[in-house]
């Protein structure tokens, strides 16, 4: 049964909307700017997934969605570097991390 269901595109995509879906109910849900950085990634994994899923069963190409998956990757770590440096930076300001108590920032 198991073999089964890892031979089927709609496992995988399956697979990569309820981690999309779980990161974006987290960015919403979530009042700590750390929370929001994991369910950013959270997103991030559930598009590389379906870009992986899509790869294995339908692109002529199999390197296509691997270059992708990787170019995801990448990104998802510029993003955590610079946005844990930002959340640093605001921590020694405002001696917090909640994102209501930020409200108050002028650019």
């Amino acid at each position: 049964m198991m073999l089964f269901l890892s031979s089927q595109l709609n496992t995988y995509l399956i697979i990569g909307a309820f981690l999309f879906a779980c990161g974006i109910y987290g960015l919403l849900q979530h009042r700590s700017l750390i929370g929001m950085l994991i369910s950013g990634e959270l997103v991030l994994s559930g598009a590389s997934v379906n870009m992986m899923a899509f790869n294995r069963f339908l692109a002529p190409d199999p390197t296509v969605g691997q270059i992708f998956t990787l170019f995801i990757m990448g990104i998802a770590a510029a993003e955590a570097a610079i946005a844990l440096s930002i959340i640093i930076a605001v921590y020694r300001n405002y001696k917090t991390i909640d994102a209501e108590d930020l409200q108050d920032l002028q650019g």
